[in-house]
Formats: C-alpha cells, sequence, structure tokens
C-alpha cells in the first residue's frame, strides 16, 4: 500500500554533516491505520456495486435442478448479461419466486425452456418445442407430472422449468406459470465450489 510521505527541502551547509539524517519521516501508525480503514472501505463498497450491478454468488437450495446443480453448490450469476441481451432456450437462470402462497422463496434456479412467441407442450411425458421433440441430455428421467397442451409464449413471456422431472420436484412455470424478464436476475454462468465440481453451465 502506498504511504505519503513528508520530505523536508534540503538547503546546502557547510556545518551539516554528510551522514547525518535528512529530515525524512515515516507516518505513524495512526497514519497507516487510517491508510488501510480507507483501502478496505473503498474496495467494500466497489465489491458492494458488482454484487449489485454485476455479478452474484448464490448457493443451491434445494432439489429441483438435479443432476444438473446439487444442494450447497456455489453459482456466479452474470446480473448485467440481460442488459444487453433476451434470455435464451437453454440457459440457466436465477429469478425472483413468482408464487404467492407459502412455499415462496426469494430465488428459485431454473432452466429457461421457452421464450417469447414458443410453443411448450408436454406430450407422452416429453417436451415438445414449437412441435419439435427436445433432445434435454441434462435430464435422467421422463417428465413425471402430468402432460399440458401447447402454451403459446407472448411478448416478454418465459417458459422456466426445473431439470428435476421426477413426480413433484420441482416447482416451475407449469405451477406458477410464465415468468417476465423483470423477475430474472441474471444467467447462471458456472459452478465455482465445491473446487472439484467447478464447470460452466
Amino acid at each position: 500500500m502506498n504511504q505519503d510521505h513528508v520530505v523536508d527541502g534540503i538547503t546546502s551547509d557547510s556545518s551539516t554533516s554528510p551522514n547525518e539524517p535528512t529530515g525524512q519521516h515515516k507516518p505513524g501508525w495512526k497514519a497507516e491505520l487510517w491508510d488501510w480503514i480507507k483501502t478496505i472501505v473503498v474496495v467494500f463498497v466497489i465489491m458492494m456495486l458488482l454484487n449489485v450491478f454485476v455479478f452474484n454468488l448464490s448457493m443451491v437450495k434445494g432439489q429441483s435442478m438435479q443432476p444438473t446443480l446439487v444442494e450447497q453448490e456455489r453459482l456466479f450469476v452474470n446480473k448485467i448479461i440481460y442488459e444487453f441481451s433476451a434470455p435464451k432456450n437453454g440457459e440457466v437462470v436465477v429469478l425472483h419466486d413468482p408464487s404467492q402462497d407459502d412455499s415462496k422463496k426469494d430465488f428459485l434456479v431454473k432452466r429457461v425452456i421457452g421464450i417469447p412467441g414458443d410453443v411448450v407442450e408436454v406430450k407422452e411425458h416429453k417436451l415438445y418445442l414449437n412441435g419439435q421433440l427436445q433432445q434435454e441430455d441434462y435430464i435422467d428421467v421422463d417428465i413425471q407430472d402430468e402432460d399440458f397442451e401447447g402454451i403459446k409464449l407472448a411478448d416478454d413471456q418465459y417458459f422456466v422449468m426445473g431439470d428435476n422431472r421426477h413426480l413433484g420436484e420441482s416447482k416451475d412455470s407449469r405451477y406458477f406459470g410464465t415468468v417476465t424478464s423483470d423477475l430474472i436476475v441474471g444467467r447462471a454462468e458456472f459452478i465455482f465450489w465445491p473446487l472439484n465440481k467447478i464447470r460452466g453451465l
């Protein structure tokens, strides 16, 4: 850390010994402590601003995204990406829970299944998007919940689902309906903890 030094002026004086100190003074411990405090405050403010506007670090709670995500894994969430582009199918996102009952949580992590203009349907326990059967490599079982007829997504409507397709294991758009972009906090970019699970999503 930089320290401010006060240097006295030096003038030529034949009576001054060449080995005499030049008058340079080091700051006391109070000044050094104040420098550290200022640095810590600046770093804290910068991190808070980045956390609010740019990224967030989130922990997975619950089972709704298994097998892709498991409980206690930590995610790096890009909060600024959707200021420049819209969510896309297949992206894992963190969103505010739109449900209004006792099961409401602060945030959910889900996968975007349908975007504005798409038709989402579950037929014979398989996902169809715009009439095309979807190959979902991230799931470990066919959809065990009830089928539903095609839902056409309007402007600014997104259909999200959890990767856990076991019966009743994911509260998602099949439960609370479509979500709007203002509810989507950001895109989960990668798992950063535990270290042996680090990978992109």
